[in-house]
């Protein structure tokens, strides 16, 4: 019996002391291993989540790379343009032709506009422009805000024939306008490309007509109650709240009006009141056509353009978004 005791006293001393806090060295051992094998499947998801990140990458340098040569392929004729218009004759004569010039002639432009009336024809041409920009922007929301804000019967009705005329080509009715503006003698004048501004456009009154819905009818009604009639709410509430989609119809209008061929070439018979779309045809219906001078015009018709769109860029994509987003 005593030499029992004292065996166990010796295991006693032998046995490694036990951390409460730790456990045992074999239970460390043991969570030790659990740890391993929890972290194991995170391990394995990490590998698909960098492939992904991988593609995604991939993905995105492909549709700039495309988008880049896209660009490239769009602005090579405007490139093209302006190159032409800095060249000598003799130079635009040569083969192969080279993208830039080599002797820059600045003097094209004024001798450009030297060789026709261009600030005739741009006076006329503004002037055209003001006015078809005026009458799109006032016809197109006053009318829509009738469809969005006020309600009477048959406004569904009446809706969709107008939005129905979209799908008839202009030149269905061109003939029929050509005569009815002959018989009332307002051929010859600007009237013909102004007055019809002033009787809204299908797709304008549909954009106006989003915007306007997008707008909480509680603030048509509280003018009300202070005793605003539906004129006062449009040109002081309605205006001010829809100017992303008022932009997008001017800058529309005067793209379409600046660079329209086919109106001015029907109606207009005087020389004097050419535009400049007519009176670039004419310089290139010449003799000889000096084509660094036509390029020249064309680049200085172009600009306006270009510095309306550059200017109000930002108005021009909130008025595409249909949705509005000002309600709630």
């Amino acid at each position: 019996m005593i030499q029992s005791s004292e065996d166990t006293k010796s295991t006693i001393k032998t046995e490694a002391p036990v951390d409460p806090a730790i456990g045992t060295a074999e239970e460390v051992e043991e969570e030790k291993t659990t740890l391993e094998k929890g972290m194991a499947p995170l391990a394995t998801t990490k590998r698909p989540f960098k492939r992904r990140k991988r593609k995604e990458q991939w993905g995105s340098l492909f549709t700039y790379l495309l988008l880049i040569l896209v660009s490239i392929v769009l602005l090579l004729p405007l490139v093209w343009m302006v190159s032409t218009s800095l060249k000598p004759m003799s130079e635009i004569a040569q083969f192969p032709p080279s993208l830039f010039p080599v002797d820059i002639q600045w003097n094209n432009y004024l001798d450009m506009m030297n060789a026709f009336p261009f600030f005739k024809y741009a006076g006329n041409t503004l002037l055209i422009t003001v006015f078809v920009v005026a009458g799109n922007i006032i016809s197109n929301s006053f009318i829509a805000y009738g469809f969005a804000k006020i309600n009477f019967p048959g406004k569904s009705v009446l809706f969709a024939m107008v939005l129905s005329t979209m799908m008839i080509p202009g030149f269905v009715t061109m003939i029929p306008q050509y005569i009815l503006f002959s018989r009332i003698g307002w051929v010859g004048t600007y009237l013909p490309l102004i007055v019809p501004a002033f009787f809204g456009n299908a797709f304008n009154i549909f954009l106006m007509r989003q915007f306007y819905l997008s707008i909480d009818d509680e603030l048509i009604e509280a003018a009300q109650m202070d005793g605003a009639n539906h004129l006062f709410i449009w040109s002081r509430l309605m205006i001010p709240l829809t100017k992303p989609a008022l932009i997008t119809i001017g800058i529309t209008s005067f793209n379409g009006a600046w660079n329209d061929f086919l109106g001015p070439l029907l109606y207009i018979q005087n020389e004097d009141r050419y535009t400049l779309q007519i009176g670039l045809q004419v310089f290139q219906n010449q003799s000889t056509t000096q084509w660094n001078y036509l390029m020249a015009g064309a680049t200085l018709v172009l600009l306006p353009t270009v510095l309306l769109f550059l200017v109000a860029q930002k108005y021009f994509i909130e008025g595409m978004d249909l949705s509005g987003g000002m309600k709630g």
